[in-house]
Formats: C-alpha cells, structure tokens, sequence
C-alpha cells in the first residue's frame, strides 16, 4: 500500500479505550451439563457484528438449529446444520444480516426454546466485549478482535520484548533500485522473491550480503502482472510459495485491480514464472472478497504465507468445528494460504483448491491494527505476523494452542537500530543459513527510505 503514513494510521484503525461493563442479570442456562457459552461480542469497527462461542466442556457439541438472539424475541439467527463445536473450540457467527447489535443490547444464545447462555452491554465494544478467561471469567472491553480464537487477556506472550537477534540492522540493496512500493518478501534459497504494488514481480539474486535484480529470462526490472483474462494491473501486496516452490507457482496476494482503484479485490493469484516474457499472467485466482467483511479498497490483503498440512495437526477447522482434515478438500496444494488484512489487523486460513473452490478454515485476531506482512517459519513451526511503521515495526509470532487455534506467543520490538521505517515485507532464511547460532531477516521498506528497499537483520536460530 502506498499512500501516506499519516493517512493510514487514520484509516480503518478502530480506536482502543477502557469502558465499564454492565450485566442486566446473569445468564440463564439451559441445564447443568451444558458447556456453550458466549464468549465474545462485537458491536462496531471493522468486524460485522458477531458473537462467538466457546465449548468449555471435554466432548464436541452439535449446535445444529441453535438460535443466536439479541434483546428482541423477533431477531433470529439460526446456525447452520451440521455445525459442532469441538471440545475447547471456538466460533465465531457473523449476524449482522440478521439483526444489529446495538450500543445498549443483548446477546442471547437459545437451543429450541432454552436460554441457554445471555450477556448484556451498555457501550458498544470497543473493540470487543470479551470472557476473561475464555468460557468462565466476566466480560471486558478487550484490546483487540479475537474471533475464532482465544480472547485477548493479556498475561504471558503479550508484553513486548527485545528483538530476539542482532540489534544492527544494515542496506541489502543498491542505491535508488526499486523507488517505492515493494512490499511482500519470500526467500527461496539463494532467490528471494518481492511483490511491488504497481502490479509487478522480482526475482532477487544474491548481491554479497544483499540481493539485487535478476538480469536473466526477462528478470531486470521485473515482470508486470496481469489477471486470469490478461488484463488489470493486480495492486500486489504479499508472495509466498508452496511446498513445491517456484516450479509450482508463485502465488500473490491483491487488495485491488489498480484500473479500478476505487473497488476492494482481495484475491490470491497463482502465476507461471517458467517463461522469458516481460508479463506474467495469471493462471489461476481465487477472489475471495465475497467471503470477507467489507473493507477498503486500499486496506485489504497484504501479507499472505502458506502452511504444510502436516503442520496444522490440532488446528480446529472453523467450516467444521472439528480437527482440520484436509482430505475433505480434495487437491489443494497440500496446505493452507493464510492471508492477512491491513485495515482490520485479521487473518484468514484458506484451503484453495486446485479447480478454484476455496473454504475458509479460520478467522484469527493478531491482535495489532494492521497486518502488513505473514511468514510461516517452519524450523520453529511458528507464524510470524508483521505490522508496519502504523504500530512502530512490531513483529508478533504465533502457534497452535492446545484449544485447536492460533494463539500469539511472543511480542518482539523491531530491532533497536532500525527507524520506524514503513516496512511491508519482511523474509525469513532457512535453517541452512544459520551461523553461530543466528540467520538473516529481511525488510521491505514500500516509502523506499534513503533510496534503499531492503535492509537486512538477524534472528536466533
């Protein structure tokens, strides 16, 4: 994304304050085994209104026909057929188009007949009415959107610390090569891929400690992206590969066609990188904008990152409420593309097939205002999650949790030597770069700062 720093920071963020909590009576439920509770309410931002639910309880629960209510006995949401609720799952239902959740309201949760489970709010969320902790405690204002996963409650994995490698942070580019707008990184061995929003693709060579253009098959100044039909100028934000590299694709994530700036298109395009032409078209695009909250035409998908199967053993399939099993999904990659939003801070796990269905597996809060960058490092098996110059360089990393969702674990500062420059990209090295127990990282710094692009830090190993 290009515009203005003052102007992103303005946009889409949802402010964040401190508000009472009033319960009008406490919840009714609907016998004492049940173990379904609301867990989480939002009203207003970015997010439609939505309330989610959590399964305290050690068996999965069929919530088939369960009634989703607020304070009017005409408003119905009625949850779909064959839906569970695995065992310490969580999921969220999307009811605005339903009923409103208003400033003074009520969520109610009934199955046939029996309340099973109520809160009522005076002030909408701001962000987010939350159980703390999940399932049992009271409902709070909550620092950041949670749906899908566990609430934001503070406590371990959430205060900042130290970046966790060298605090130098040193030019990986010649002067004045890319200008602005580079954006998404993804290293391949000794190929590093980059996404620029003006619809164009990179293939970076090693330049000493640093990487520069790719002088062969077409590669200078790289090559101009086009849709599936060979047209528009896809407005680029991330890259990533799959297990089968570039020879399987390089896929990128759009928040837009940059011919027609003013509508929101969040896609994820494969591209055939194996020719000599100057232009690439795309052979295959998932547009998913239909499946998402609206948001800005220029706040959608920046950071996108794809996930081995054999590596989400225990993640809870929100289309299912049951483990992830990706023989339901036919061919796909053998993994999941995570993508994630600028002007809501989310993220989403898509399954997209082969034939061009997608299903959407999860819906995670990284629990930043923006998310500007996804990379899945699988030494650690841990997703790192980047936000740019909007929340001073913060990097947060995320994992599986024993609930079946993806849960931050740590809060590293950006690395003290380094400006808070308007970083959107960001690549990790393999384990077979580390020396003296540390491997290199990379940035890309779309404002194009001091006429350099990329910069290069480290990380422990």
């Amino acid at each position: 994304m290009s515009e203005s720093r003052a102007r992103r920071r303005a946009v889409g963020l949802v402010a964040m304050s401190a508000l009472a909590v009033m319960l009008t009576g406490g919840p009714a439920h609907a016998a004492a085994g049940d173990t379904v509770r609301i867990n989480e309410v939002v009203t207003t931002g970015d997010v439609n209104d939505s309330i989610e639910l959590y399964n305290t309880g050690a068996a999965a629960v069929d919530i088939s026909g369960w009634i989703l209510k607020d304070n009017q006995d005409s408003s119905k949401y009625t949850i779909a057929s064959g839906t569970t609720l695995a065992a310490g799952g969580f999921r969220a239902f999307d009811v605005h188009s339903s009923f409103g959740l208003g400033s003074a309201d009520s969520a109610r949760l009934y199955h046939g007949s029996t309340l099973v489970d109520s809160f009522s709010w005076t002030e909408h969320s701001d962000p987010s009415w939350s159980r703390c902790p999940d399932g049992t405690g009271a409902f709070a204002q909550a620092a950041a959107i949670t749906l899908g996963g566990p609430n934001s409650c503070g406590g371990a994995g959430t205060t900042p610390v130290a970046w966790p490698g060298s605090a130098t942070v040193t030019t990986a580019d010649g002067s004045n090569v890319f200008g602005e707008d580079l954006s998404g990184l993804y290293q391949e061995g000794s190929v590093l891929w980059a996404a620029q929003n003006s619809g164009k693709l990179w293939r970076l060579v090693r330049n000493g400690t640093g990487w520069k253009p790719d002088t062969s098959s077409g590669w200078t100044s790289g090559k101009t992206l086009r849709y599936p039909n060979g047209s528009g100028t896809p407005d680029d934000e991330g890259v990533t590969l799959t297990g089968a590299g570039s020879a399987g694709g390089v896929f990128v994530s759009t928040e837009r066609n940059a011919d027609a700036s003013n509508t929101s298109r969040t896609s994820v395009l494969r591209y055939d990188v194996s020719g000599t032409g100057s232009t690439l078209t795309a052979t295959r695009e998932w547009n998913l904008t239909a499946d998402l909250p609206p948001v800005g035409a220029n706040l959608g998908f920046e950071g996108i990152t794809w996930i081995p199967d054999s590596a989400l053993t225990g993640l809870v399939d929100s289309a299912t409420g049951s483990a992830y099993d990706p023989s339901r999904y036919g061919s796909h990659t053998g993994g999941v593309f995570f993508v994630g939003v600028e002007g809501t801070g989310m993220i989403y796990g898509y399954v997209l097939q082969d034939s061009g269905a997608f299903t959407r597996i999860a819906s995670i809060s990284s629990g930043m205002a923006s998310v500007m960058e996804l990379q899945w490092e699988p030494q650690t098996s841990r997703l790192w999650v980047v936000c740019d110059d909007t929340c001073d360089g913060q990097h947060r990393t995320m994992q599986i949790n024993a609930s079946g969702a993806f849960a931050t674990t740590a809060v590293y500062n950006r690395p003290s030597g380094m400006p808070n420059y308007n970083n959107e990209g960001f690549a990790i090295a393999g384990a077979d770069e580390c020396s003296a127990g540390s491997k290199p990282v990379y940035w890309s710094d779309d404002s194009d700062d001091g006429g350099h692009a990329l910069r290069r830090g480290t990380i422990t190993c």
